[in-house]
């Protein structure tokens, strides 16, 4: 990611994704407030079969255990771009299962925070089949 100033929502989203790579779970659960929104993707998709997000610390939690937990993420951040209590960044995701089939996809993850830097809002838009392509 490029060296761009201080903000909130940008400390946040890279606290996200350090306790991601990490594996570390409570890490990355600290950091969403109480009543938190994660879209991951955006929409309907297998991770989301309703596509109204997972609200919540418990809903959010069993998103890790089921999706992030499962496998290595590794993420490569090229722009970050944040403005009032919001943040942008495009990059790429990698994730290798635990049976080491790799998946690759393009993505923005937009980060929005509360006054003590918690995430409310976490909404990741990338393509399903895109991730999905590189694993089968």
């Amino acid at each position: 990611m490029k060296n761009r100033a201080p903000h909130p929502a940008r400390a946040a989203a890279i606290r996200s994704i350090e306790t991601v790579e990490a594996g570390d779970r409570e890490g990355w659960l600290e950091n969403f407030h109480a009543e938190a929104v994660l879209e991951d993707p955006v929409g309907v998709s297998p991770m989301d079969p309703e596509g109204k997000g997972h609200h919540g610390i418990d809903a959010i939690a069993a998103f890790w255990d089921n999706f992030i937990g499962t496998g290595n993420v590794r993420f490569h951040i090229r722009e970050s771009f944040a403005c009032g209590n919001e943040c942008a960044n495009v990059g790429t995701i990698t994730t290798r299962s635990a049976e080491g089939a790799v998946g690759r996809c393009e993505l923005v993850m937009v980060y929005k925070v509360d006054a003590e830097g918690k995430v409310l809002s976490l909404r990741a838009f990338w393509e399903v089949d895109e991730m999905m392509a590189d694993f089968f």
